[in-house]
């Protein structure tokens, strides 16, 4: 057993090169998102080995006994020249480096090379790519972080019982995103939060959220922000500030009961209240019903003319036919109290998961809004467009461009890969910008902007792209239409379908709102007066050689005078 000096020694080694560790990855500068997170999560598990071996070395000068035994062995105050302890110990030593001989001395240093991205890449290996960890901790949807997926949570939530109108997959981003004011799901009715599914729902919602922020935000101690929230919803719980969590049917039955008017069937012990209480409770044979109406006609009913009879038969009258009876108020006195608390801590799970995701879903309030930006830009694309986008995606990225020995060498090769373009001109073929002449030549300088698309702004009415055919005259400009051909486009098609419009031929060059609903309604009116001119200005003859227009022709005949 090593002594305990030296594992505090070792210990407090091993932190500060954590430390040092630490601030040297988090020095870096991050230029994309997935480097940044890739850091993140880096920095994450140094700061987890800190903690546990703050931990251990806390531990060990807990342990003042073992502290003393060690001190008192090596130093003994009897006999200070004594040093056969000392060598002992390095006895020891020698020996187990004598049995392993090609043990590495500190294999600690190898851990701190793999997060410092120090470990030399072997020769042969260089097809061989090695898998991102980080990635596979986020699906496809997901792209490493950026954006929810929140697709099965949607599914799940259009299936709750008593939802009312079922939303979309924008409109759910939505009801999410306004749980920055007010608390996920209060618009959903009571009876469909109290259900059963929607408490598997919220669950479901909640766990998905706490292991999205795990993942991308690392450096968040989310474990502790939910133990906050769950602390102060207990004591809004138990200070009764948490409303809607109450039990419909016993809140019914309470104001049914509480003022006393009704009308009592003492043959079938069914209770019909005066108010208007839009509500069916079965409790204890009790019904509740809406109208005197309804009283009135089960009087005639099969049911109660037997009730009737037995009651004639075994000679029991209820001791109070016009209200409540005497025992059911007081045992209602005495346990609606537990029974109303009961009920309201039955959902209290449902309360708890809900306060703990709004929570959650306000702290990425960012990330569920670029999810939104996200979803209604695939909307926007065609499929073509959506397949050559998983394609790029699938693609591995291109490797970093060694770094040179001096800084002032890696500064002179990026100067050399700048391109001067303060216009701001496209690029052609070549990555560099096209001439001026030809930029104004095609009016690429004139923006276009159609109302239809969104306010959506289009740089030149032809866009200029170009290639070089081989030992022909070198540079063909090939042109395609960019406003113009936006008109057949997915982006204007969903406009004009927003607007309930077709996207014909005749709405072609309409790019403002009120102008496209002018012409829609005009082409409304020429289409009606075509069909009153065909029915005016068709002639037909019948068989004594009398002319007439359709619209007569077809009069009198069905009058059967021709």
């Amino acid at each position: 057993m090593d002594s305990i000096i030296e594992l505090q020694r070792q210990t407090h080694e091993e932190i500060e090169h954590y430390e040092r560790a630490l601030y040297t990855i988090l020095s870096k500068s991050q230029t994309t998102h997935e480097t940044r997170l890739q850091t993140e999560h880096k920095a994450s598990q140094i700061l987890d080995r800190i903690s546990s071996r703050v931990v251990t070395l806390n531990n060990f000068y807990q342990d003042q006994e073992s502290r003393k035994a060690e001190m008192d062995l090596l130093s003994s105050a009897a006999n200070p020249n004594d040093l056969s302890e000392f060598y002992t110990r390095f006895g020891k030593i020698q020996e187990h480096h004598a049995k392993y001989p090609e043990s590495a001395a500190n294999g600690f240093e190898l851990e701190l090379a793999v997060f410092l991205d120090d470990v030399e890449e072997e020769a042969g290996d260089e097809e061989y790519e090695e898998d991102d960890p980080i990635a596979l901790l986020f699906s496809g949807e997901e792209q490493y972080g950026k954006y929810l997926d929140l697709y099965a949570n949607h599914t799940t939530y259009s299936n709750l019982k008593n939802l009312g109108k079922r939303l979309g997959y924008l409109q759910y981003l939505d009801v999410l995103l306004a749980s920055q004011s007010v608390t996920v799901h209060s618009e959903l009715p009571k009876e469909c939060r109290l259900s059963r599914d929607y408490e598997l729902y919220i669950k479901a919602l909640h766990t998905y959220l706490v292991s999205f922020s795990k993942r991308a935000q690392p450096l968040v101690d989310v474990t502790s922000q939910q133990r906050e929230a769950e602390t102060m919803f207990n004591k809004q719980w138990e200070a009764g500030e948490i409303e809607g969590w109450e039990e419909i049917r016993q809140k019914a039955l309470a104001q049914a009961e509480g003022n006393g008017q009704g009308i009592w069937c003492s043959a079938c012990m069914i209770h019909v209240p005066l108010s208007h209480v839009l509500i069916l409770i079965f409790r204890s044979g009790q019904k509740l019903y809406s109208k005197q109406t309804v009283y009135d006609a089960h009087l005639t009913s099969k049911k109660h003319v037997k009730a009737a009879a037995k009651q004639v038969e075994s000679g029991q009258v209820p001791p109070n036919p016009n209200g409540p009876s005497a025992s059911h108020s007081a045992t209602n006195g005495s346990g609606n109290g537990e029974d109303a608390s009961s009920k309201q801590s039955k959902h209290r799970t449902a309360a708890l998961l809900t306060h703990l995701s709004t929570k959650l879903l306000a702290s990425l309030a960012t990330v569920l809004t670029d999810t939104k930006s996200n979803v209604e830009r695939r909307f926007s694309l065609t499929a073509r467009e959506r397949e050559q986008e998983l394609i790029e995606q699938s693609k591995p990225k291109p490797a970093a461009a060694p770094t040179t020995a001096s800084g002032e060498a890696a500064e002179e090769e990026e100067e050399e890969e700048r391109i001067y373009n303060p216009l701001k001109l496209p690029l052609g073929w070549d990555g560099k910008p096209i001439p001026y002449w030809l930029y104004k030549l095609h009016g690429l300088g004139v923006e276009y902007r159609c109302e239809i698309c969104s306010d959506h702004v289009y740089m030149g009415r032809y866009a200029a792209s170009f290639m070089i055919i081989s030992s022909v005259t070198g540079l063909i400009g090939l042109y395609r239409k960019n406003f113009d051909r936006h008109f057949q486009e997915s982006r204007h098609a969903f406009g004009m379908r927003a607007l309930g419009l077709p996207n014909t031929k005749h709405f072609h060059e309409i790019t403002r709102i009120e102008d496209a609903l002018a012409l829609a309604e005009k082409l409304k009116r020429e289409g009606r007066n075509e069909i009153f001119e065909q029915e005016t200005m068709e002639e037909l003859e019948d068989e004594e050689g009398n002319v007439y227009n359709r619209k007569t022709y077809e009069d009198l005949k069905k009058q059967g005078l021709i």
